[in-house]
């Protein structure tokens, strides 16, 4: 299998291990309102993945966060009048609500931040005492100049780093900082804010510890994929990056690291912070969840596109004639042999997981087996095996 690998900026061959399950790490949520469709296609880009895996007769041990631990949680609660953890819960529940609609295989582990705090002390004691780390009043703050290769996935120079990092939450105006590059570990947090007990007094994580910490107590120190929305690829991966490896003292920290792409609304990029969102559960509910995972799948998965509902409706008599296709009844005659569809489709997704060829064979597979029918030609087999790939793509039965 061959997946594109943002660290090396190019497809580089995946060998699935026979003696131990893939190791994958996917970003998640941030629980302060609703699944919007963006969220739904980086989470079933990694569904694919991980069905296709499993289908390869790999074991795979897939752990997907929860931030819970964040500003934005914090000030939804705040605005809304409702305590922070029942916000949180509210929407972690819905938002699983929402995967299990679109028939999303739920991760291995599902941790949430503010229940792992006890494994990011540590982490963040040892950085202090090699010397990536510094404390200023409570605050731990990683010294980027520690890390010489620091940031080198994103391909930027520091002007861009840094005003990548400023647009994404970076504070460069910090006098506690020493490089306005400098990213948080521990904070003493605002006022209201929640806060736990550190050396360093009453306060709480900075968000890129929480995934560093997280990914290495459930898949170990280092770990086979890492995944992610493409808004990750600067700061928050080579964050983890820089303050993982320097603690583990080995690289590389994830071998391979996947980003999805970014969904738009009538030109610009669907977000929260934006208030342009379709959400999962609305689309699911005007289109069906099989349309809408198809209308997801049908772009390749690095690429951003915009979200138009007209072409999810479209999509939707496709889906229908896959269902008549796996439901219509043949005949005797000569027996239809699709077994070199099978092959196609194992080689799509093998190369970068290239849902859209994978959803062409089955369009075409399902052509196949109507056409079939109507010459009443024996298409029992055929069924079968388009059920088995269709299987391998999520759709619902």
């Amino acid at each position: 299998m061959r997946l594109y690998n943002s660290l090396s900026a190019a497809k580089d061959e995946f060998i699935i291990p026979t003696n131990r399950p893939v190791t994958l790490y996917v970003c998640g949520v941030t629980p302060y309102d609703t699944t919007h469709i963006g969220h739904a296609h980086t989470f079933l880009v990694f569904d694919v993945l991980v069905r296709y895996l499993r289908w390869q007769g790999a074991e795979v041990a897939y752990c997907q966060n929860v931030t819970d631990v964040d500003d934005p949680l914090f000030e939804r609660a705040e605005r809304d009048g409702i305590a922070w953890r029942d916000l949180a819960q509210r929407e972690v529940e819905r938002f699983q609500v929402d995967c299990a609609a679109l028939n999303i295989v739920p991760p291995t582990f599902f941790p949430r931040a503010s229940e792992e705090i006890t494994t990011m002390l540590p982490i963040i004691e040892k950085l202090i005492a090699l010397g990536h780390a510094y404390v200023h009043e409570g605050n731990v703050y990683f010294s980027v100049q520690s890390d010489p290769d620091f940031g080198a996935m994103a391909r930027m120079g520091y002007d861009d780093l840094l005003s990548t990092a400023n647009q994404r939450g970076n504070n460069p105006d910090d006098p506690h900082k020493r490089d306005p590059l400098d990213f948080i570990l521990w904070q003493t947090g605002k006022p209201g804010d929640p806060t736990w007990e550190s050396p360093w007094g009453m306060g709480r994580p900075g968000w890129h510890i929480e995934c560093s910490a997280m990914a290495t107590r459930y898949l170990g120190p280092q770990i086979d994929i890492h995944g992610g929305g493409r808004d990750l690829l600067f700061p928050h991966h080579p964050c983890e990056i820089a303050q993982t490896e320097s603690v583990t003292g080995l690289r590389p920290f994830a071998s391979f690291w996947m980003h999805a792409g970014l969904i738009g609304l009538d030109g610009e990029k669907m977000s929260k912070s934006l208030g342009n969102l379709v959400f999962a559960s609305d689309a699911i509910r005007d289109h069906g969840a099989n349309a809408v995972r198809w209308y997801l799948l049908s772009f390749p998965y690095r690429d951003d596109f915009s979200y138009e509902r007209s072409d999810v409706i479209r999509t939707t008599a496709t889906v229908e004639r896959l269902q008549q296709a796996l439901a219509v009844g043949g005949g005797r005659a000569t027996a239809l042999d699709l077994s070199r569809a099978r092959a196609a489709f194992d080689a799509a997704l093998a190369d970068d997981l290239n849902t859209p060829l994978a959803l062409d064979i089955i369009k075409g597979m399902s052509g196949d087996i109507l056409a079939a029918a109507a010459e009443g030609r024996d298409i029992r087999a055929a069924q079968t095996l388009l059920q088995e790939l269709v299987d391998v793509l999520g759709f619902k039965r």
